[in-house]
């Protein structure tokens, strides 16, 4: 059953355009809360119909365990009964410094986020070689890496809204100014995948310090302490560092709470070039109906603070892995996402959400092709 053309993508355009008379990535103020208002969830009724399709199919129902709901969850996001193959799934990769990495928080250096930019650009890192096994293209964004432009390609910095950002245990992320260019740099990027024809998006980060801002946003919009959020990150610390992280996002929770209802404030505050983008991405995916894959803490806070903005938002994403940082899992849990794997990857680079991917391809194989029970004709 192909999607209407006058269904809830049509809708939420028309009153996009009717609230803005524009796109809102295009509005010369920024309010999240809008989103709210444009945001619709999957099609229930389309759902309903690819539950009671299931119920046909010869395979019993049941017997395909998490595949059935990742098939309806798909149906639902695409508006159609049998549900499409995923024929171009995009790996969207958004980079960034962070300027508490200079405080001990991380196991990489300050400022090396470029060095894992370059490992995916040139096939060597896990997501690269994974996504060219998969049959996914990459993307990556560059929104605050602290690094010369000359180190990537032109069309990876392009949009680079500063160089790193400030120190979120003692001064402010992002200027405001800042923060709203970047949630519209995210918005954008979706609008353009949207555009493009991408119909799954994997979702990651390729940042130095991602993990520290991403457990304060977590701490702060769940109303946690630091100790219960702060992981080892990525590329494992040892105790001294995780007691210098844990003390870092004390210190940037005390700057993020007076900001919570204002979630362009709390970007600016406590967030990251990054951050901002992930989460206008995220709000804007949402809005064109574009399904994502969420890879690890830095993608779930992201999400924390669009579900804040519009609480419908979640019902667009699936969390691809639990990555073991505890901030993840606090995020997850608030917004019901429970993940597809749990395979102990910490690599992040979106890794863990691309191991998602054939299970989803193989759940929408299988949702479309399967045949249905042959019907047996009544006996005289």
């Amino acid at each position: 059953m192909p999607r209407s053309t006058t269904g809830p993508e049509q809708g939420a355009q028309g009153l996009r355009e009717g609230l803005t008379g524009c796109t809102l990535w295009q509005m010369s103020t920024l309010n999240l809360d809008d989103f709210s208002d444009l945001i619709e969830r999957p099609d229930g009724g389309v759902r309903r119909d690819a539950e009671e399709r299931r119920e046909r199919l010869a395979v019993p129902p049941g017997a395909l365990g998490r595949l059935d709901e990742l098939a309806e969850w798909l149906a639902a996001a695409q508006g159609r009964v049998p549900v499409k193959p995923i024929e171009r799934p995009r790996v969207v990769l958004f980079a960034a410094d962070h300027g508490i990495a200079a405080e001990g928080v991380s196991a990489r250096a300050a400022s090396t986020g470029h060095e894992l930019v370059r490992a995916a650009l040139d096939g060597v890192s896990p997501v690269a070689i994974l996504a060219g096994r998969l049959g996914a293209t990459i993307r990556i964004v560059d929104a605050g890496l602290d690094c010369d432009p000359g180190l990537l390609p032109a069309d990876v910095v392009a949009h680079r809204i500063r160089r790193g950002s400030g120190r979120i245990d003692v001064e402010d992320a992002l200027t405001a100014e800042e923060a709203e260019a970047a949630v519209r740099l995210g918005m954008r990027i979706a609008d353009e995948e949207a555009d493009s024809g991408t119909d799954l998006v994997v979702l990651g980060d390729l940042s130095v310090g991602g993990t520290t801002v991403a457990a304060t946003l977590v701490a702060a919009l769940c109303g946690t302490d630091a100790s219960v959020v702060t992981g080892r990150g990525g590329l494992p610390i040892d105790d001294l560092a995780w007691m210098r992280k844990c003390a870092a996002i004390r210190d940037a929770l005390r700057r993020a709470r007076p900001v919570l209802g204002d979630q362009v404030a709390l970007l600016a505050a406590v967030g990251g070039a990054d951050v901002a983008a992930i989460t206008g991405f995220l709000l804007q995916c949402a809005v064109r109906r574009t399904p994502v894959i969420l890879d690890g803490v830095v993608s779930a806070a992201c999400g924390l603070v669009a579900q804040r903005a519009a609480f419908r938002a979640p019902d667009w994403w699936l969390a691809g892995q639990a990555s073991g940082e505890p901030g993840q899992a606090k995020a997850l849990d608030r917004m019901a996402l429970n993940p597809v794997l749990d395979h102990g990857v910490t690599v992040g680079e979106g890794t863990g959400a691309l191991l998602a991917l054939p299970l989803v391809q193989a759940a929408a194989a299988l949702a479309a092709e399967l045949p249905e029970r042959a019907v047996e004709e009544p006996t005289e």
